[in-house]
């Protein structure tokens, strides 16, 4: 149960695992089957019938037993208007599933009044599953009944901590690699696990900090509220609490600023005058200061 003086999310968490149940029969069944069907999105990123199926099927038990609230999908965008929004990736990983690599998962969160109550990351091909509800922790396991609670590291240094992300190739685009590479050279480890996964080893405590340049609200919403309520902390690389900025630095808590010095805020672009400048003292902010002095 919440803690007193909190809304009760115990139904709506039951009806994720549902979900996340009905998503699994269907990416196990279509995991490596010889006629899946892959095409690329406009953006070039791939999307498989898999991926359409989950979404789909999703979105129609929704429809039917929770018909009062929005839903926000990666391959069928938002629909309706409400306080409460269900926030889905299908198939987190989609590169991965396409290529027969089983670290992918679908991921399934709520949305109320702007934050994130609950969600569901489900891996079946790892045969793990996370979830959180707002004051009610976050767990792994097979069941709400076999379940293990997640605590974030107490790694209190850089030098000691252990570092996830997805590729370089991101960080590079948005002239941003020089930043990322010097907070990894700090670091006592660096892996790229990728995607849901580092940040689900970020709330068992296996990793310490997790970074990304560029990501969608389907992608960080049920991440999220997973790393808050393991006693980490989740925000975008300026800083701002939730899934809510485009990109994304979870960490135990005890680094992030730390690591925020190193990766500073991320505007959308050098010359969009309504972005934040970045950060003094990234390594963006150093090399700019010494080609000024040089002129």
């Amino acid at each position: 149960m919440p803690p007193a003086g909190q809304p009760d999310y115990t139904d709506d968490l039951r009806l994720a695992h549902v979900l996340a149940d009905d998503a699994d029969s269907i990416t196990t069944s279509r995991f490596k089957a010889l006629d899946l069907h892959v095409m690329s999105k406009p953006d070039l990123t791939p999307v498989s019938d898999a991926d359409e199926a989950v979404e789909e099927s999703i979105r129609r038990t929704l429809s039917r037993v929770r018909s009062r609230d929005a839903i926000t999908g990666e391959e069928q965008g938002s629909t309706g208007h409400s306080q409460r929004r269900w926030v889905i990736d299908p198939i987190d990983g989609t590169k991965n599933f396409v290529r027969g690599v089983p670290v992918w998962a679908t991921l399934i969160a709520l949305v109320v009044d702007d934050e994130v109550v609950l969600s569901v990351v489900s891996a079946p091909q790892l045969q793990r599953r996370w979830w959180a509800a707002t004051g009610n922790g976050a767990w792994t396991g097979r069941s709400l009944l076999k379940a293990t609670r997640c605590t974030v590291s107490d790694v209190r240094r850089l030098e000691d901590a252990s570092l996830s992300y997805s590729s370089l190739h991101g960080w590079d685009e948005r002239d941003r690699l020089d930043d990322f590479l010097s907070l990894m050279r700090r670091c006592w480890r660096s892996r790229a696990y990728g995607d849901f996964w580092s940040y689900m080893l970020l709330a068992e405590g296996a990793v310490d900090l997790c970074a990304e340049p560029e990501l969608a609200l389907h992608d960080m919403a049920a991440l999220d509220v997973i790393v808050r309520e393991a006693g980490g902390r989740f925000t975008s690389l300026d800083g701002v609490d939730g899934p809510f900025g485009g990109n994304a630095l979870a960490s135990n808590g005890h680094l992030h600023d730390a690591a925020l010095t190193f990766l500073g805020s991320l505007p959308d672009g050098d010359h969009d005058p309504d972005s934040p400048a970045r950060a003094p003292g990234s390594v963006h902010d150093l090399l700019s200061r010494r080609g000024r002095a040089e002129d």
